[in-house]
């Protein structure tokens, strides 16, 4: 395995089924996401019934959809009503909690993470300023390489 994987939507196995817009379905909250996307691009919107729509989008459809919703100028996401600063704890308890549901619900999300082996998680396609993205690439990176660990900590498997 490489040194490093950098993980984009249309890189080869296992850097792609790691990315946001792979297919993995999975639900957080008892909403069903068709990706990571999906659910990304959905905190985007404060109305509820939008919210769930988007998060059962494909990643490249939501990415379109979410495009159109300026949350920047508030520094202000939404889940299931509820606000959430970009720049809080909570709102990183909130990533890890959809990376957690992902990682517990789909065996293939976490094939792909065994597959990467000890490579280093890059992702020169992100951005790093949180006031501009959902996610950074650092809390993206970041949570791949807590999930991996988890692998092979013993006593801590989906």
């Amino acid at each position: 395995m490489a040194d490093t994987l950098d993980i984009k939507a249309k890189a080869p196995y296992p850097a792609g089924s790691l990315s946001n817009f792979a297919p993995h379905v999975f639900a957080i909250d008892a909403v069903r996401c068709a990706s990571m996307e999906g659910f990304l691009q959905s905190l985007k919107i404060e109305d509820l019934t939008e919210q769930e729509r988007v998060c059962g989008l494909p990643g490249p459809v939501a990415q379109s959809v979410g495009r159109k919703h300026n949350w920047s100028t508030t520094g202000t996401l939404w889940w299931r009503g509820r606000p959430y600063d970009r720049l809080s704890q909570d709102y990183q308890a909130l990533l890890d909690r959809a990376y957690d549901a992902l990682f517990e619900q789909v065996h293939g999300f976490r094939d792909a993470l065994a597959a990467a082996g000890e490579a280093r998680f890059i992702h020169t396609i992100g951005k790093s300023d949180p006031c501009v993205t959902v996610l950074t690439v650092d809390e993206f990176c970041s949570r791949l390489d807590r999930l991996r660990r988890r692998l092979v900590e013993p006593g801590d498997k989906p």
